[in-house]
């Protein structure tokens, strides 16, 4: 008999503990969240508070806290929230020289103690990060992957429902690029229960919906003090769920491209197709001229921040 699905979480704030919560109540598998010696106590009291919840609620999941590498060890899934979190008035790329080297610290732990695991990074700069767990641990394309189309595309299905004034469930969307401001939310790709959402929305206000799309992050860090924690934590369960269950989701995802949509070594958001392989393909769809366009200057800042990484 198979036994429980072992999936392990690098960081312990607040998108790890969202993380930790969801993976225990919807018992995809035991959880174990780790952070640095210094931040143990908070995972292990995270973990002991959502063991005690599951007694209520009648969630059947093993939840450890810990700050060693050695307890990751057979995990089948990693995700990464390590790093410092985003203040007011910092950019995402601000913090590449202050999680860099967090990163690699956590990719030599992933690589020497899961060395057989499916890695989802959502810490930013997200596309240098993924890029810099990819490189690290040599593990490729297949089982390294960075939650932000998932997480963007959401956060414009938001946008777009309520502008509409109709169901989130109805509202479906799609966001390419780098996960930054020149992300690339696709209006070709709108649709509201197979209608085209620009026969339903005004044009301007479409526009306007997509420039909040690309500040959506910085829009909570204003008003929270802090980055997101919610949905970044659901984009990384439906990745990871996807992965679980073999369910071959077709979900936007920071993959690393090998030549298609014409770009080579650099992770880049793009539709992929998530299954018990990992990234079992990448999908290469029809952009308008204008997208096309979009896309180019999103993969230029993702490549300068990339370059700029590799000389730190």
């Amino acid at each position: 008999m198979t036994g429980r699905k072992k999936i392990s979480l690098i960081g312990a704030g607040n998108i790890g503990g969202e993380l930790a919560s969801l993976l225990a109540r919807r018992e995809l598998g035991d959880v174990v969240l780790l952070d640095i010696p210094e931040k143990e106590g908070l995972a292990r009291g995270k973990a002991l508070d959502l063991m005690q919840a599951g007694a209520l609620d009648g969630f059947d999941a093993k939840v450890t806290g810990t700050s060693n590498y050695a307890d990751i060890q057979g995990s089948d899934v990693v995700i990464v929230t390590a790093g410092v979190p985003r203040k007011p008035g910092m950019s995402r790329d601000d913090l590449l020289s202050i999680n860099l080297k967090i990163i690699r610290d956590v990719a030599q732990g992933i690589k020497t103690h899961a060395p057989h695991a499916f890695v989802i990074v959502i810490s930013n700069p997200l596309d240098a990060m993924v890029y810099e767990m990819n490189k690290v641990t040599g593990f490729g394309r297949e089982r390294v992957v960075g939650m932000a189309g998932a997480l963007d595309s959401a956060r414009f299905q938001c946008f777009l429902a309520d502008a509409a004034k109709v169901s989130v469930k109805e509202v479906k969307t799609l966001v390419l690029g780098g996960h930054g401001d020149t992300m690339v939310p696709c209006l070709s790709y709108c649709t509201i229960n197979g209608v085209p959402a620009e026969q339903l929305v005004h044009a301007d206000t479409l526009n306007a919906i997509v420039e909040r799309t690309r500040m959506g992050g910085g829009e909570i860090v204003k008003l929270m003090g802090t980055s997101a924690y919610f949905a970044p934590a659901a984009g990384a369960i439906a990745m990871a769920e996807s992965y679980l269950k073999d369910q071959k989701r077709l979900l936007p995802a920071a993959a690393l491209l090998k030549g298609e949509y014409g770009y080579n070594d650099v992770y880049l958001g793009v539709p992929v197709v998530l299954g018990g392989k990992g990234v079992e393909r990448v999908v290469e769809i029809k952009l308008s001229a204008n997208e096309k366009t979009m896309l180019d200057k999103s993969v230029a800042a993702v490549q300068e921040l990339i370059a700029a990484a590799q000389k730190l």
